[in-house]
């Protein structure tokens, strides 16, 4: 099918569903089709009932804090836990567990002041040995966390050794001075570590419970306590949970909100219905076809996310992906000017890059991280057939078939049938298979390596262009598609210890990596930088969106004339 023909029927298609519902019944903010530019924020005083009703597209894959990989845990492990410090408005960082900390002149030993007043939910109070425990499970490789030595390795001292079960890990640069005094030593200066502290990867576990409760740890709402501004009241596996606010919560005066609930809905159009039918506060991220049908609607708000969905392209399960050619071709052939502007409408912009735009700044010249580095791997057909050709004589055949894994909510479907014949029309001799999995399997088969091609996204853990640069050193812990450069690994080593202290030259060698990555062996193939835009209810206030690590807090939140 052409391209043309196969965008007009897509487009009749989402016409049609758009009519069917209707008939039925920072600088993170980025002006979109007439929506507001901004979340509502402190307008009113809280009125009626505080239950904020959400929803979300999957289930939740854990509440194990350190073993969790996606922002649907995180979302709500952001809410019902506290670290050492949380994210606030515009994604500064306030007090958690922790009042204050001091580091040495080195850079190298932070001294983390914990809260007396800070208790679990069952009454424990939060201590030091809290934070010790779980960092300690997060590098234990009989715990086989990703994100624990993702986050901690390189950072940690001897986060790497105890990781690969070279030291006990009681050597973790982690103790505990007494039972509200946490030292943590760092192999050299990282200067995102406080945003750092906000991430779960870093939240404390109470170390009794958790062995009281054994393998059904986390399985259940009430095989968990809670320290953060609510607590997970229930929870129906697949259908959705309830928070509460937490009353033993340290600040619990500030947290205004009675109950969350949050549904989960795979389908847009389920979830626009409930919320014409005031079933519902917040829609799900819209489609292109209710972009279209709300562009008056005063409720429609949109904003520009650093979040880069791409094709991660598996160089160990397809021969075909370990030859860089069919890579280069398959990244620059397929066009996404037409997904974000015709499949997606919902304030996207096509991705030619590894690091996203208005995220992160020179730390000399103020530049934008894209200003120097600019785009790679563009959508074009000539290039790409160029090198698919290529790709194929050196393989020594006429014919490749791929599978692409990807998810089965509504709009993953339309985006992957869109990139399904993109592929296929553009690169005479492929053949695409789709492979739509619930979104815990999708991470089982990537942690498993076991797919061709995979659509996956990723939004950064902090403020920091190595939360995306990182993610692509050898064997690491979320590279699973068998990517290996060592001039790659060599940048990146060089931006954790020689350019430690000197951010100019550490910006600059993730500037060169990110250029060897994309421009050189086409590793992966940047589809587009996320735009969100959402129906949103004008009375609920001070949500807070962020930049990085979870997307959403709630303890500020509250419900005003409804």
């Amino acid at each position: 099918m052409k391209k043309s023909k196969f965008l007009l029927l897509l487009a009749l298609s989402l016409v049609l569903s758009a009519f069917l519902v209707a008939c039925g019944g920072g600088g993170n903010t980025a002006k979109n089709n007439g929506g507001q530019e901004e979340l509502p924020s402190g307008e009113g005083e809280p009125t009626g009932p505080q239950v904020l009703n959400v929803l979300d597209s999957a289930e939740i894959p854990t509440m194990d804090t350190v073993q969790g990989t996606d922002a649907v845990a995180f979302n709500v492990m952001n809410n019902v836990f506290e670290g050492l410090y949380r994210l606030s408005e515009n994604d500064e960082v306030v007090e958690g567990v922790a009042t204050k900390h001091e580091v040495t002149e080195d850079g190298l030993t932070y001294t983390f002041t914990l809260r007396e007043d800070a208790v679990w939910s069952n009454g424990d109070p939060v201590t030091a040995n809290d934070f010790v425990f779980a960092w300690q499970r997060a590098v234990d490789p009989n715990t086989g966390s990703e994100y624990g030595p993702y986050m901690m390795n390189g950072k940690i001292l001897n986060a790497t050794q105890v990781s690969e079960g070279d030291l006990p890990v009681e050597e973790l640069g982690v103790k505990a001075l007494d039972e509200y005094t946490l030292e943590v030593t760092l192999e050299q200066p990282v200067a995102y570590f406080e945003s750092l502290m906000t991430f779960p990867t870093f939240y404390p576990q109470n170390q009794k419970f958790f062995e009281e409760q054994g393998d059904k740890y986390a399985l259940e709402a009430d095989t968990l306590v809670y320290n953060g501004p609510f607590v997970l009241d229930s929870w129906e596996h697949e259908v959705g949970w309830t928070m509460k606010k937490n009353e033993d919560y340290w600040d619990a005066e500030t947290v205004k909100l009675d109950e969350v609930n949050v549904k989960v809905v795979k389908e847009v159009s389920t979830g626009v219905n409930l919320y014409t039918a005031q079933q519902i506060d917040i829609s799900p991220g819209l489609t292109s076809e209710f972009v279209e049908l709300y562009k008056d609607n005063p409720d429609l708000i949109s904003y520009l996310e650093p979040t880069i969905f791409w094709f991660k392209l598996n160089q160990t399960k397809n021969e075909a992906l370990a030859n860089v050619n069919i890579r280069k071709a398959i990244s620059m052939g397929f066009n996404k000017k037409d997904m974000t502007d015709i499949v997606l409408n919902n304030g996207s912009i096509p991705a030619n890059f590894s690091v996203p735009t208005e995220f992160v700044q020179h730390p000399e010249t103020g530049e934008d991280f894209r200003e120097k580095n600019g785009d790679f791997n563009e959508f074009d057909l000539e290039k790409a057939q160029e090198h698919w050709e290529k790709g194929l004589e050196e393989l020594g055949t006429d014919a490749v078939t791929i599978e692409i894994l990807g998810g089965d909510t509504e709009t993953a479907k339309t985006m992957q049938e869109y990139l399904q014949n993109q592929l296929e029309t553009n690169l005479p001799g492929l053949k695409i298979n789709l492979k739509e999995v619930p979104f815990a399997l999708r991470l089982d088969l990537d942690s498993a390596m076991d797919y061709d091609m995979q659509l996956a996204g990723w939004g950064p853990d902090y403020l920091d262009a190595i939360s995306f640069s990182n993610l692509w050193i050898t064997d690491g812990g979320n590279n699973k598609m068998g990517y290996s450069n060592p001039e790659y690994d060599k940048l990146l080593n060089d931006v954790m210890t020689t350019y430690a202290n000197d951010p100019a030259k550490r910006f600059e060698a993730m500037q060169e990596a990110e250029r060897i990555l994309l421009e050189e062996d086409a590793a992966i193939a940047p589809i587009y930088q996320r735009g969100t835009t959402r129906l949103w209810k004008p009375y609920v206030q001070n949500v807070y969106k962020h930049n990085f690590g979870p997307d959403f807090s709630y303890k500020w939140a509250y419900i005003s004339g409804k």
